[in-house]
């Protein structure tokens, strides 16, 4: 895993000191939303079996995003490989840098360097369909809608009814300029 830089981040592998700022990301319910219905995850009691990503700092695949300037935190992203020629997209950023084009940012960013240095074929990301914000992110980078599920949430939250949608994008269509 490479550090990769934008205009506003800095993207590098996560570390154990990236912990208390992940663990801070799951504390706000507006950031939990769309995963567990915006409860705050219990760090006291074991979440091993949860159906997302919760990063602790060790996991690879994972990059801790912090603003270029001044070092603060944003949030991580991370781009899981699924098979040899497939990852998948992932990304969490502190509520305070929603609407900012930071999420867009370092997802090209990632998506840049899984088809340039990594030699994936296809990229994907999930979210419910009715996170709008996050549809919009997917859209934005280039991903393209090709299926809705419907998921068999393990305890459902409001909008979990309407499904899942499913974005791709295919290094075919990739624009790398």
């Amino acid at each position: 895993m490479a550090v990769l830089q934008t205009v506003r981040l800095t993207l590098s592998p996560c570390r154990p000191s990236d912990r208390i700022d992940f663990l801070d990301l799951e504390r706000d319910p507006e950031v939990m939303r769309f995963l567990n219905g915006g409860r705050p995850v219990d760090h006291d009691r074991d979440e091993g079996d949860g159906t997302f990503l919760m990063p602790r700092g060790t996991e690879p695949y994972v990059w801790t995003a912090r603003r270029l300037t001044t070092g603060a935190f944003v949030g991580w992203f991370c781009l899981w490989p699924e098979s040899e020629t497939m990852a998948e997209l992932g990304y969490r950023l502190r509520r305070a840098d929603w609407g900012h084009g930071l999420a867009s940012e370092g997802a090209s960013a990632l998506i840049d360097w899984g088809f340039r240095s990594n030699g994936y074929k296809r990229i994907v990301a999930s979210t419910m369909a009715v996170n709008n914000a996050s549809r919009r992110v997917m859209e934005k980078i280039g991903m393209n809608h090709v299926r809705t599920v419907q998921a068999d949430w393990p305890t459902p939250i409001a909008g979990s009814e309407h499904g899942e949608v499913w974005y791709e994008l295919v290094r075919s269509q990739w624009n790398h300029s």
